[in-house]
């Protein structure tokens, strides 16, 4: 008789359900899919879900729940099986998407998604989660909010611009539209200075941040928003990991002579992330010459502007990154010493 030696339950998570999938692995390394149900993701659901599983699951093996990183929405049941004791894994959304290619399926629904993240789970060996640290998930709180803020005040400033363009302007509507711009204005100072003390709290999250605003173009407010949206690097493994989970790693579709599409960034990953850096490689493209360099050598390559900035987004990123894992502020020479031993070695070899 076969032997059960991994059981997984695999959970795509949505704002208002979860589809579950469950699947274990015999000692013939054979996985099975065996089982399905949606719960709703609400704290009922998330007892639901634990019962149901118990009721299906075997105890001679650990149960791991396995589930992607999707936004905001996974944390509740992620803390509630943590309270529970149970083994819980949040995996990138990239590395699932990565891996559902490889599985002969045609279509792709909810269902077919916690089927994929089951199997990951029982073919893969995942990190156990542990809990984000308080401040970065405070961060991810204020900086998002100032996100939404700078939208808002945005809107408001057409509006005003589009109101003084008329024939005949309002006058009350003018004075509304320029008080909502100065209360917007006042609360985006307020969350920078929240976002300021916050940063500085603790000793481990200011040296993080200090480490990252050394590369030049990249401020004391991007260093927390990239801490935040990545938790601190908590799931990151090396820099294509991260790039890809930023929605910044390039995707290309090359099939013989007759498929040759243009390659272009994949936007999967995480907006905030790419909208921080968006301002910051601006400025290191002007100010900092190995960027600037960099840009330009794209450009005139392709001819596209983005694309080079872009490029210089993913290479902010990665750095940040580095500097934070390796503890060592930004060396503009670094990269340069690199080049000059690898060539050193080409050289030696030849």
């Amino acid at each position: 008789m076969k032997k059960i030696v991994k059981q997984v339950v695999g959970i795509d998570v949505a704002q208002k359900e979860l589809v579950v999938c469950l699947a274990r692995m015999f000692d013939d390394w054979n996985p099975e899919l065996y089982a399905h149900k949606t719960f709703k993701n609400t704290s009922k659901g998330h007892l639901a879900l634990v019962l149901w599983v118990k009721k299906f699951t075997e105890q001679i093996a650990e149960v791991r729940y396995v589930m992607e990183a999707t936004g905001v929405y996974h944390e509740r049941l992620a803390y509630f099986l943590d309270d529970k004791g149970h083994l819980v894994s949040i995996v990138l959304p990239n590395k699932i998407s990565n891996y559902s290619r490889t599985l002969d399926t045609k279509t792709v629904t909810d269902k077919t998604a916690s089927e994929a993240i089951a199997l990951f789970g029982v073919e893969r060996k995942l990190d156990n989660w542990e809990r984000p640290k308080p401040v970065y998930k405070k961060l991810r709180q204020l900086t998002r909010e100032r996100d939404q803020v700078i939208k808002e005040r945005t809107i408001v400033k057409n509006q005003l611009h589009a109101e003084n363009a008329e024939a005949e302007p309002n006058r009350s509507s003018l004075k509304r539209l320029k008080q909502r711009i100065q209360l917007l204005n006042k609360q985006e100072s307020e969350i920078k200075t929240e976002v300021s003390v916050l940063a500085r709290e603790e000793k481990e999250t200011n040296k993080a941040v200090r480490l990252i605003s050394t590369i030049p173009g990249v401020g004391e407010l991007t260093a927390a928003t990239i801490l935040a949206e990545t938790n601190g690097f908590e799931l990151i493994r090396n820099k294509r990991q991260l790039t890809g989970y930023a929605g910044l790693d390039v995707r290309e579709k090359q099939s013989g002579t007759s498929v040759n599409g243009k390659p272009r960034i994949s936007k999967r990953g995480n907006k905030y992330l790419r909208k921080a850096l968006h301002m910051p490689a601006l400025a290191a493209i002007r100010y900092n010459e190995r960027h600037k360099g960099l840009y330009t050598r794209l450009v005139s390559k392709h001819g596209i502007k983005m694309k080079g900035a872009v490029a210089i987004q993913r290479k902010l990123l990665e750095l940040s990154y580095i500097l934070v894992k390796n503890n060592q502020p930004y060396d503009p020479n670094y990269e340069r010493r690199i080049e000059e031993t690898k060539l050193k070695k080409v050289v030696g070899q030849s």
